[in-house]
């Protein structure tokens, strides 16, 4: 490797202390005033300009080309960067002036002016190891390992960012954003799933800044929820869940914008297929990453109509009214079977049963859920739960010296003084002790429902007693936990600062889980933990999180990240908390692959494996079977629109690695050769003719109706079904609509359907209708306006015969 250059320009630096750099960084900008942690201060001979260095002034950079001065540093990060070579410098004589850098003083590409530009790969494998580079990384690499990137306060944003900041440490999420770009596609706005891809670059990226601004991120999550609008002007105002609400309305947004519909034979379990969503997920250990190399270095290497529904006309209007009914929850059911890397990663389900305790009868639910809200029990709670459940369930009340083998003998000796300190202090002045267990066992301890809360029995057809309880049917594979301590009132809220201890390492979910759970894994390590300082009225957020790299725990407030003990994490007060699951089998798992893959052994076959499967081989404790149909169609082939960008999807495995995998997992199926789906094209061709021919004749029909001074019939359609229809034929929706439902634009009265007062509808024509309805199907027909048939000529000839008379008289 040869050696980079000198930079010439380094005899022009004056003599310059970090003391005086610290001093300048406490001022302001010479020419526009602004101060701030993008300051940079000129390091010529006897010039002490310092200047801002915003895209929008960047005095610092006028100041050099006015002056002709080449050198300046930055007074947060005293990063030095050359305006002639346009490298940044890194100084090894100067240890007073930059005691961080022990690199030779070379000029090199810049870190601090513009972002950088993320590589294809910047973290192999996050949660075994970054794979060794043969010497790559550097020196300062290795002080400073990758993820440590702060962000800036973009006003009032703490929220978001420590938030972001938890999010970004979660191995599984990270590894997907990194690896598997070719999945992070969307045409839906704001396209947030692609700003976070850049962030999660910008964060994890090798030659990463001090600190990034996520400003297209939070432009993003604006434009998605309002209510996240205007917190810069609002310092005072109400922030202490924002932080919760933005990890829910991003998680959201991303699985919006990057699902997949689960394909029938994936949501039948067939070992060939894709696992349905209910399949229990998986991920990685905590502790310090496996000096192993991942399959990730493995790059690829690649050769080049809808079901009508028969029209409900015949039937009776009640019918065809609770008809339309059905099929609309029917559709909706149907449409909800989709899954994205959000609801693999984080989506988990509780089984809930209520028991009439007149006539035993249980009934159950099944509820998605993506983060736990446990309350916060105090000290009667506490007493009851110490009472009764705690005596069934092995929580945890104490910890053993044994626990602390692997965490040192300081952490024990701090724990051992606080929980003394704690001993000798009353009760009534500090609080009972509050674990993150014993909120779990409150949220799914048994309630009563008696009283005003009586159950209604559907076999007793009564209010009966009765008790309600849920466990967990299906463990996430990163579970997130928030704790409420926040509530709200009327006229007030106020803040729950009590204390709770919870684990690094080893959180059973065992004792809430449900017998028919097919969890394997139920042992939980903290990848990282929100804290909310302040009151119900105000307060900051600071992230913890544990660097997956070296293991190492580190405070991340906005922009400054710094390394701390885990005795300041275990006393932190904690608002969310990420764990994932931990298991030495998946780590021993990735071991044979990886030394399977280093063999080199010859062989004649080839295979073509899920990049967005093997990610989760790589970060999932349990990653279920192969599923290769993130890149395949349902006949087997490539589909046309995804062909050329196949090798974003891909990664060719030996056939040892194949067989290895496939016996281990099942699923698959098999690929060997790559082609594009010809029976898809046909489809794909076949729906552009149809989506042309619908929209066409609708326009024609409509013209000739508006066209009618009189029409004798007008019908109405619900404009909530025209709007998915017209999403489908301008080609903003893959997806054709279901039947035509008009059911929520029309009530029944007197035994026929009647126009709901102010329904949100559309007047069609009959033959707009009839078309329609020929294809789609669905109902009921409400007319506006019906036909009114003639006069017959005898019967007003009477009529006119009875009116002379009565004249006459």
């Amino acid at each position: 490797m040869a050696e980079p250059e000198t930079c010439p320009h380094l005899d022009s630096i004056g003599e310059v202390t970090k003391e005086d750099l610290l001093e300048k960084s406490k001022g302001t900008c010479q020419s526009c005033g602004a101060g701030g942690p993008n300051l940079w201060a000129c390091l010529q001979s006897d010039c002490q300009y310092v200047g801002c260095g915003e895209s929008f002034s960047d005095h610092s950079t006028l100041h050099a080309q006015a002056e002709k001065h080449n050198l300046t540093v930055n007074l947060t990060t005293f990063r030095i960067w050359c305006y002639v070579c346009e490298r940044e410098v890194f100084l090894e004589h100067r240890p007073a002036l930059l005691p961080v850098h022990t690199a030779p003083h070379t000029c090199k590409a810049s870190e601090q002016e513009a972002p950088p530009q993320p590589l294809s790969h910047p973290l192999k494998g996050v949660p075994i190891a970054v794979a060794e580079d043969e010497g790559s990384e550097s020196e300062e690499d290795e002080v400073k390992p990758r993820g440590l990137t702060g962000m800036k306060n973009i006003g009032n944003s703490c929220y978001m960012n420590a938030a972001l900041q938890a999010l970004s440490n979660c191995p599984p999420l990270t590894q997907f954003f990194l690896d598997c770009s070719g999945l992070v596609r969307t045409d839906k706005k704001p396209a947030l799933c692609k700003s976070y891809q850049k962030l999660i670059s910008e964060l994890w990226h090798k030659k990463r800044p001090s600190y990034v601004v996520p400003t297209s991120l939070s432009h993003g999550i604006k434009l998605v929820n309002p209510m996240f609008r205007g917190y810069a002007q609002q310092v005072g105002a109400s922030t202490q869940q924002d932080t919760q609400e933005f990890l829910r309305c991003l998680m959201d947004q991303l699985h919006e914008e990057l699902k997949e519909p689960l394909t029938e034979c994936s949501m039948s379990g067939e070992g060939s297929d894709e696992p349905d969503n209910e399949v229990t997920m998986s991920q990685t250990q905590s502790t310090p990453c496996s000096p192993v190399r991942t399959l990730q270095e493995l790059h690829p290497k690649l050769s080049s109509s809808p079901p009508r529904s028969s029209p409900l006309r015949s039937a009776g209007p009640a019918y065809a009214f609770k008809k339309a009914q059905l099929l609309l929850s029917a559709r909706k059911k149907k449409q909800s079977h989709f899954r994205s890397v959000i609801s693999d990663i984080f989506d988990g389900s509780i089984l809930s049963l209520v028991q009439c305790l007149t006539c035993d009868r249980v009934s159950t639910t099944v509820e998605t859920f993506q983060d736990l809200s446990l309350p916060i029990p105090g000290k009667e709670d506490l007493a009851k739960l110490h009472s009764s459940i705690h005596q069934n369930l092995p929580v945890k009340t104490g910890v053993s010296p044994d626990t602390y083998g692997s965490q040192g003998w300081v952490t024990f000796f701090m724990d051992s003084i606080r929980r003394f300190v704690v001993s000798c202090i009353p009760t009534w002045f500090w609080g009972p002790i509050v674990t993150l267990e014993d909120c779990l066992a409150a949220f799914f301890a048994a309630d009563e429902l008696k009283g005003d809360n009586m159950y209604s029995c559907e076999r007793c057809k009564k209010l009966r007693n009765g008790v309600k309880f849920c466990k967990v049917l299906r463990l996430p594979e990163i579970l997130c936990i928030h704790l409420k301590r926040f509530r709200h009132e009327v006229m007030y809220s106020f803040k729950i600062s009590s204390h709770v201890s919870f684990p690094l390492e080893g959180l059973d979910m065992g004792p809430f889980l449900a017998k028919e759970s097919p969890s394997q894994v139920t042992t939980y390590d903290l990848l990282s933990v929100i804290c909310h300082h302040g009151t119900a009225g105000s307060g900051h957020y600071i992230a913890y999180c544990q660097n997956v790299i070296n293991g190492q725990w580190y405070e991340f407030d906005d922009q400054y990240v710094t390394e701390v003990h885990e005795t300041v994490v275990q006393n932190a007060e904690a608002y969310v908390l990420f764990y994932r699951k931990s298991s030495e089998e998946s780590v021993r798992e990735r071991q044979k692959v990886v030394a399977l893959a280093s063999m080199r052994e010859p062989s004649l076959l080839q295979f073509y494996i899920s990049r967005e499967w093997l990610n989760k081989f790589n970060t999932f404790t349990e990653p279920g079977p192969i599923s290769n149909h993130t890149f395949l169609c349902q006949h087997g082939g490539i589909p046309p629109n995804k062909y050329n960008y196949v090798d974003d999807l891909v990664v060719i495995v030996p056939q040892n690695v194949w067989e290895y995998l496939y016996n281990s997992f099942g699923g698959g199926p098999a690929v060997n050769h790559l082609y594009m789906c010809a029976i898809c094209q046909v489809e794909i061709e076949a729906l552009a003719k149809r989506r042309k021919t619908e929209i066409d004749t609708f326009i024609k029909l409509n013209k000739e109706f508006q066209a009618e001074e009189a029409p004798t019939v007008i019908l109405c359609i619900s404009m909530q079904w025209f709007r998915e229809w017209e999403g489908f034929v301008k080609g903003k929706d893959n997806e054709p609509p279901g039947p035509i439902d008009n059911s929520k634009i029309g009530v029944m009265k007197g035994g026929h359907i009647q126009l709901k007062q102010g329904a949100d509808y559309g007047q069609i024509s009959e033959e707009t209708w009839q078309y329609l309805l020929g294809i789609y199907g669905g109902g009921p027909e409400i007319a506006v306006r019906q036909t009114v048939a003639p006069a017959d000529p005898d019967s007003l000839h009477g009529e006119r015969k009875i009116e002379a008379e009565t004249r006459a008289l």
